[in-house]
């Protein structure tokens, strides 16, 4: 059974970096769409993943809210998957998702509903 475990969050300053992991256990770690997803307090866990990776080839996407900002990374030997955010604003305040599933990437994996597996999440906050 595969599962995933984050770390990394934590508070920080307007303009601040924060570098998010994502541990995959489990069989089958190459040849699955990873991705981060977010939820803000008090608002549902956004639909649209902020970024994804196919771990087989390591190809990767952002949606255009943090393109520039945030780079989405693995260490395959560790079975690790990374969110590095730079120039964090207070709008990035969040609990922090990674999810997977066990096939490549497609234009249906931007979406939540995609994903089988997740992880219990990170807090992420930014003060101003």
């Amino acid at each position: 059974v595969q599962q995933l475990v984050e770390s990394g969050g934590g508070s920080v300053e307007t303009g601040g970096s924060l570098t998010l992991s994502c541990a995959f256990s489990g069989y089958g770690y190459s040849s699955h769409c990873m991705a981060w997803f977010r939820q803000a307090p008090g608002k549902e866990r956004e639909e649209v993943a902020l970024a994804r990776i196919y771990t087989w080839n390591g190809n990767t996407d952002y949606a255009a809210s943090v393109k520039g900002r945030f780079t989405i990374s693995q260490d395959k030997e560790k079975n690790t998957m990374y969110l590095q955010m730079n120039n964090l604003k207070p709008e990035d305040t969040a609990t922090y998702y990674c999810a997977a599933h066990g096939y490549a990437c497609t234009s249906g994996s931007w979406s939540q509903a995609a994903y089988t597996h997740w992880g219990q999440g990170t807090q992420v906050n930014v003060s101003s």
